[in-house]
């Protein structure tokens, strides 16, 4: 009996970036391994697709390291940049391509002493208004970084959607108007798209494509599921019923009685909690998969265990298996339920979850 334990198919991993790859055929791809993988691993999912990809891409500092010292040789790019000007004697070290967005990297670029020129991406604000410069500060920006000898030249070019994934709208093909506008000047390769620019905006895939949360088999929409898209959840996450009791009509279940049983029923205990990462604020009907059926979660999550109503009939065991999310119940499914995403699920569960590479 096995308890919170996910399973990571890298078989299902390799499928879904040659399928992303197969979107933008032309396109060179920045495999993105931020949050430990997405929560799957981040050296495990590097070496999976360090053969189909063209490079890495992670948020901090930490994680390019990681993959330095994990034997991971390929191109790695920081997204957020470097957070101190002490980062890039660092980066030049270990070949690191750093994000620019701020006034502030631009001078300590400028003002640094390196052994040699740190590749550069410019990261241009079109519309999202997170991070970037503004359109009217990219000329001065460009003609600043090509001047600058700790610079690799020609100049690189990033930007990142604000509403991909929402089709009606206008702000994407707004974006990639503006970027196309601003950097057409500038020889310097493109990167634009993210999972959904990928799946939904042919337009935005130009020189590079960066893969995230599709990679690993959900979809970056709302309303689909990653099998929409031919893609295959990567994480199952699963435990095992530590016991099964019966509770009367009118009995209540849990912390703070917020599930009170409508008839007399079974009620399965799982070995799963907040304390692995399974959201505490999942309501009563969340649905959790045992035996090939679904069956609704019913009262409060605790830090260890959470019950679901198995129903007065049930046959299931203490040791049956218990499928939180993945192969079959989507992880998009259960995030609908909770009322989050799915990227959250899959990038909180602690260090407490079993890892198990298939």
């Amino acid at each position: 009996m096995k308890a919170a334990t996910a399973h990571i198919d890298i078989d299902a991993l390799r499928h879904n970036f040659s399928i992303l790859k197969s979107y933008a055929p032309d396109s060179k791809a920045l495999a993105v391994v931020k949050a430990n993988g997405y929560g799957h691993g981040l050296l495990e999912v590097a070496r999976t697709v360090n053969d189909l990809c063209d490079g890495f891409a992670v948020a901090r500092i930490e994680e390019a390291l990681a993959l330095r010292s994990g034997g991971i040789v390929k191109r790695v790019l920081l997204l957020e940049g470097f957070f101190s000007p002490s980062d890039l004697p660092i980066l030049v070290i270990n070949n690191i391509e750093t994000v620019v967005h701020t006034p502030t990297q631009l001078e300590a670029l400028e003002q640094a002493e390196l052994e040699r020129p740190v590749s550069v991406w410019l990261k241009i604000d079109t519309g999202m208004h997170r991070l970037g410069i503004r359109p009217e500060e990219v000329a001065d920006f460009v003609a600043r970084l090509e001047a600058c000898d700790n610079v690799q030249k020609p100049v690189r070019f990033i930007t990142h959607f604000g509403c991909a994934d929402e089709l009606d709208s206008d702000v994407t093909a707004r974006q990639i108007e503006a970027f196309n506008t601003l950097t057409a000047p500038y020889e310097g390769e493109h990167s634009l798209a993210a999972s959904p620019g990928i799946l939904l905006w042919p337009d935005s895939h130009q020189d590079w494509i960066r893969p995230g949360v599709s990679m690993y088999g959900v979809s970056p929409l709302a309303e689909k599921t990653g099998a929409d898209f031919n893609l295959k959840p990567v994480m199952t996450l699963t435990s095992s019923l530590i016991a099964v009791r019966t509770v009367k009509q009118g009995e209540a279940v849990g912390y703070g009685a917020n599930w009170v049983s409508e008839r007399d029923t079974k009620i399965g205990v799982i070995a799963i909690g907040y304390g692995d990462g399974y959201p505490r604020m999942a309501p009563n009907g969340t649905p959790v998969y045992i035996n090939g059926r679904i069956v609704p979660l019913s009262g409060r999550v605790s830090m260890d265990m959470l019950t679901v109503d198995l129903g007065p009939d049930a046959a299931d065991q203490v040791g049956d298996e218990a499928v939180l999310w993945g192969e079959p119940l989507p992880s998009e499914i259960v995030a609908q339920h909770i009322g989050t995403i799915a990227y959250e699920l899959v990038t909180k569960l602690t260090a407490r979850v079993n890892m198990h590479y298939r």
